[in-house]
This record gives C-alpha cells, sequence and structure tokens, in this order.
C-alpha cells in the first residue's frame, strides 16, 4: 500500500492539496487530568483538524463542534533494556507530569504515509503511548469508547497519523488510539528469548500485548475523560483489523472490551516452528529469527550459547535489527502473530475464534473493500503501462494493458479476502456461540476521472479508502481530491459510515440510521451489507465459497495456465493460514507444473530487466 501511495504522489505532482489555517489551541486547568501513569494537559480546538501531525495533507474540520484532545500519554514502561522482547510492564507513576513527545513512533521504516517521517529506519523502542479525543463536555459525560487500532502490516505506522476529531464531535463518542511495538521488536520467536524467559514472558506476541495493556490502561483511566469502561469498542483497519481478531481469539483480553470491528482484517497466524524456521525448513519464509540472526553473527548460530546469542541479540540497536529485514527481498514473509499457546492458543486464530472457550461473545462487525488488492495491482508494470501525452516533461498517462485479465485477478483476490478474512472469522464466531455478527463490502468508488489514471476503474474501492469514512478526514496525499471528491456521494458515504460505527459503539445496532435492518450474518444466511451512497447501500447475501470463486479462473479463456496458478496461490495463501494442500489439489492439479515462487522471481527480473522497475514509474 505504501509503496502504491509513493508512486502515486510522484505521478500526480501538479496536485495541491489544502494547507489548513493555523488553529488556535486552548490549554484550559480544567483539562488537567490525573491518571495512573500522570497528570496529562488537555487541548481544546473549537475548529480545526486538531490533530498533533496536522500539516499540508489534513483538510480542515470545518464542521467539528469543540473537543479536548490529550496526547502522548504513557500506558506502560518503556519496553527498553532488558524489557525489550518482554511482555509491557505496568507503569504506575501518577506524580509525574506527562509531556508531549515530538515523535512517538515505535522502530520501524520511515514512510511519509505510514505516519513515521525521516529516512530510512526510524523510530524509537520508547513507543508505549496513546491519544485521547472527547467531546468538550466529558467531564460530566459517560461516551462510548471507541479503541482503534492503526494498521500498516505490523510493521509500520503509529498513532498520530489517525484524526478521529469529526467523529468524535459529530458522533459523541470517546476515541482512543494507541502504539504498539512494531515487526521483530513485537513479534519474535528464538529459543535464546523465549527459551531463557518465564511465564508470559515467553510469549511470542509482544506488540499484541501492547495492545491489551492498553486496553487495561483504558480500563483504569477512561471515566475521567468521559469515556464509559463499560462501554469499549475495539476497531482497526488492514493490520489492526487482524488485531483486533487477535483480540477476540486471546484469552488474556477477557472483558477489556465490549465489541468489535475489523475492517479488512485477516487471520493468518504461524507456528514458533515457523517464526523461528531453524535451517530455513520452510522455503516460503525468508525472515524467520534464525535467518536474521545468522545476519548478526560472525560464526554459525551452533557455535554459541543461548546466553550469548541472547546478549547478542539484546545489545543490537533496534534499528540495525529492523533494518535486517529490509536487505533484500520478501519481507512480507516476516512471521508475526504466533501460535505461543499464551497470547494466541494452539488451534490458532482461527480455530480460538471458534472454540468457546475463548468466546467473548460480544457483537461483531467484520468486513473487506470490494478492491482490496488493486493497491497493489494498479500500477504493476505486469498489468499496467505508460505513455506520455505531449511531452515527457509532465507525469506519463498509466493505462491498462489488459483490462480483463486485471478484472479477474482484483476480482478474485479481493473476494477471496472477504471469504477469508471475513466471513472464514464470522463463521468460526458462530459456531463458539457468537449471535451479533454482522459482515460488510466497502463498494464505494465514486471517485473523479483523471486524463492521466482511470481511477475508479484502477483505484476504486481499494485497502484502506474506507477509513477516511470513518475518521471524516478525506486524506489521501496528493491524489486525495481525485480518490475523495466533493460532493454529495462523499458526504453521504461519510454520514453512513460514521453512523453505523458510531451506533454500533453506542447500541450495538449498526442500522439504526439506515431505511432498513442490517440483517445478521449467519453461516446458514451469509448476509452482508454494500457500504456505499444511494440505493447502492442495501443488503445482499453471499453466494460464493472458495471452490466456486476459483472455479471462475479455471473457465477463464484470457489467462495462461500460469496466470490462473498465480491467481489461485495468492488466493490460497494470503488474508489467512496457508493452505498448500488445496492449492496443490485445485482444478485437478492444474499447478504442480510450476514452482510458483520461481516463476514469480522470473517475471519480476524481467520487469526489471525491461524497465528497471516493476512499478510503472
Amino acid at each position: 500500500m505504501i509503496r502504491l501511495l509513493v508512486i502515486v504522489s510522484v505521478l500526480l505532482t501538479s496536485c495541491q492539496l489544502f494547507t489548513p489555517a493555523e488553529p488556535v489551541i486552548a490549554r484550559l486547568v480544567e483539562h488537567n487530568i490525573g491518571t495512573s501513569t500522570g497528570t496529562v494537559q488537555g487541548q481544546s480546538i473549537a475548529k480545526s483538524t486538531n490533530n498533533k501531525m496536522a500539516s499540508s495533507e489534513a483538510e480542515s474540520a470545518d464542521n467539528s463542534g469543540e473537543i479536548v484532545s490529550w496526547f502522548d500519554i504513557p500506558y506502560a514502561q518503556p519496553p527498553v533494556g532488558e524489557l525489550r522482547w518482554k511482555a509491557p510492564r505496568t507503569l504506575q507513576s501518577p506524580e509525574r507530569i506527562v509531556v508531549e513527545q515530538d515523535v512517538t513512533a515505535c522502530v520501524q521504516k520511515a514512510s511519509r504515509y505510514g505516519g513515521a517521517s525521516g529516512e530510512g529506519i526510524v523510530g524509537s523502542e520508547d513507543c508505549l503511548y496513546l491519544d485521547i479525543r472527547a467531546p468538550a463536555d466529558f467531564a460530566t459525560k459517560q461516551y462510548p469508547v471507541m479503541f482503534w487500532i492503526h494498521g500498516g502490516a505490523n510493521t509500520t505506522g503509529i498513532k498520530d497519523y489517525y484524526d478521529f476529531t469529526k467523529l468524535v464531535s459529530n458522533r459523541d463518542v470517546v476515541v482512543v488510539t494507541t502504539n504498539y511495538r512494531l515487526g521483530a521488536l513485537g513479534w519474535f520467536t528464538h529459543p535464546a528469548i523465549q527459551g531463557l524467559q518465564e511465564g508470559i514472558d515467553k510469549t511470542s506476541n509482544f506488540g499484541t500485548l501492547d495492545i491489551i495493556e492498553s486496553l487495561k490502561w483504558v480500563q483504569k483511566n477512561i471515566q475521567q475523560f468521559g469515556g464509559d469502561r463499560n462501554n469499549v469498542t475495539i476497531f482497526g483497519e488492514s493490520a489492526g483489523g487482524h488485531n483486533t481478531l487477535a483480540l477476540l481469539a486471546s484469552p488474556l483480553s477477557d472483558g477489556l472490551f465490549h465489541k468489535a470491528i475489523s475492517q479488512s482484517g485477516y487471520t493468518t497466524s504461524s507456528t514458533p516452528e515457523k517464526a523461528y524456521n531453524l535451517n530455513g525448513a520452510d522455503p516460503l519464509i525468508k525472515r524467520g529469527s534464525w535467518q536474521i540472526v545468522n545476519q548478526l553473527l560472525d560464526s554459525p548460530q551452533s557455535q554459541y550459547s543461548s546466553s550469548e546469542l541472547r546478549e547478542r541479540l539484546m545489545d543490537v540497536d533496534a534499528r540495525e535489527l529492523i533494518g535486517l529485514y529490509y536487505q533484500t527481498e520478501n519481507f512480507d514473509a516476516i512471521p508475526l502473530t504466533t501460535i505461543d499457546s499464551l497470547v494466541i492458543p494452539e488451534e490458532g486464530m482461527l480455530g480460538a475464534l471458534g472454540n468457546k472457550k475463548y468466546a467473548k461473545n460480544v457483537p461483531v462487525i467484520a468486513g473487506a473493500t470490494k478492491d482490496e488488492v488493486s493497491f497493489w495491482l494498479g500500477l504493476h508494470r505486469y498489468f499496467a503501462d505508460t505513455s506520455y501525452i505531449l511531452t515527457k516533461l509532465l507525469p506519463p498517462k498509466i493505462t491498462l494493458k489488459d483490462p480483463e485479465l486485471f478484472e479477474l485477478w482484483v476480482r478474485t483476490r479481493s473476494h477471496a479476502w472477504k471469504l477469508r478474512g471475513v466471513d472464514d472469522a464470522l463463521m468460526a464466531m458462530e459456531s463458539a456461540g457468537y449471535r451479533n455478527l454482522y459482515a460488510y463490502r466497502f463498494d464505494w468508488d465514486h471517485q473523479a476521472q483523471s486524463m492521466l489514471i482511470d481511477f475508479p476503474n484502477i483505484i476504486g474501492a481499494a485497502h484502506g479508502t474506507d477509513i477516511a469514512f470513518v475518521t471524516g478526514n478525506y486524506t489521501y496525499g496528493p491524489i486525495t481530491s481525485y480518490i475523495y471528491p466533493e460532493g454529495a456521494a462523499r458526504e453521504e458515504m461519510g454520514e453512513t459510515m460514521m453512523g453505523a460505527w458510531s451506533n454500533f459503539a453506542r447500541s450495538a445496532n449498526p442500522s439504526a440510521d439506515f431505511s432498513f435492518d442490517w440483517t445478521a450474518f449467519k453461516t446458514a444466511n451469509p448476509a452482508y451489507v454494500h457500504l456505499d451512497s444511494g440505493d447502492l447501500l442495501r443488503m445482499s447475501v453471499e453466494e460464493e465459497n472458495m471452490a466456486s470463486l476459483l472455479n471462475n479462473i479455471v473457465v477463464h479463456t484470457g489467462s495462461t495456465d500460469l496466470e490462473k496458478c498465480f491467481i489461485a496461490w495468492e488466493s490460497f495463501t494470503n488474508v489467512g493460514d496457508h493452505r498448500l494442500e488445496e492449492y496443490h489439489s485445485w482444478n485437478n492439479g492444474l499447478c504442480n507444473q510450476f514452482d510458483i515462487k520461481a516463476e514469480q522471481r522470473k517475471m519480476t527480473d524481467k520487469l526489471i530487466a525491461e524497465f528497471g522497475s516493476i512499478d510503472v514509474l
């Protein structure tokens, strides 16, 4: 997602974004709140972005009522030194005065679009902070609490990037946004770590525990900010949706929340053996901890004792460690959420969601976007081509080489995301006793046309385009005006999503403002709502399963056998645990003639040799 946004920003450098006026910030004594981790100073802004990271990319929230915000509140002890790769430790320091930080990003690769600015690897291990936004009358009210978990593949992202000012002011909720450890600092499995630790510190899921600790802080303190501790809704997108599902699966999060919303979530989890990947036993995992530690050492790991390896790992600079994951390709192969039998039960995420033993029995919404993967495919050289209008001094025009093939690929992969990341998860929860389950597909693609790129058909309802309709901040870098053109369709979609999400948080009824009832999801009747504007907002029932969906590839006449196997491979190995047996038996074993990873490498090498990059720019 991030790479695509960077490319598009170069493509459309002529686009200018609205720069908001400097807000007038009031810091009142009555907004000083004492918490278990210190006294925090609130700030109120009547009409502004109310965002610590307000910049030229932010759109002025002109319709916002007054709210109060508190930034950079510590919720746990900094996980530094001997606390690296340990469960977060409760912080008890009511006497401290909390001071806002310049940057609170956890260690990650810099990205303008992920919120962590700079070059190379940035951020700090001291990053366990949260923000709170509440209506101005918080002192006398108890509002529903909405707890946002940011996305970014669990390797990037920061709480500061998301401004929920409009949601808070227009819908009377309290919103908490939180940081959590990322990448190998958040999820890591190695015998030299877990083998020399005890109790909960033997976990591999430190980032998940950070989120749980943050929720514990909310339970202790949120009432002082006008939040109802007995009505907390967790919600997140992409990795945030995945983490939402992980909290539903974990036995350690019981009683910390009362509703959940997973936007474009997924249920992938790794065994400790795969996360370690001794001797590179699993060729699909390029970034197991065994491989990474090899890059730190001058000799084979077998020549070191566990304590020596531990010392080396604990001493390595955090940025150097994370940088190792970016030295070669296949970064996405890093194992993250791990079946450690502590935070994630031994049956894995999906299995635990279906186990009554771990069921939270809370209302849940889960959904995906209609064009999830257009982000990754829309500007890929395999699908897209460039041409120049009159002069190369202008950005190139981008067109699809084979619109039918692109449509097949995007439609199949995006639909598979819904089937695996939404329907499978909801079916599992239903079997565990959950009753108030709701599914959706985000369809809104009413984007503006451009002479340089057909946004509705190439980008459409892509991964992450739904977030803006919940925050009310229509930002998408330099292409904001194309992705979210002003008008009735945009405003109606915003009202629909803000209303559905806040009504669900308030009363577990997401369709309170709809002209129809949002039918609950059941395995026997997998109903879902199309989130769109006008008459396109409607109910449907899912008619596909993975077998029928992929059968559409079998009968497709415009794609090669290799292309069909690429699509099948991606559908079976993404969004959930790898389903390799089904892949190998699919279509009478058609794909067993290909080494699919080698074919992917060959395709990439060919594009790089011809164009210098797999991207159209």
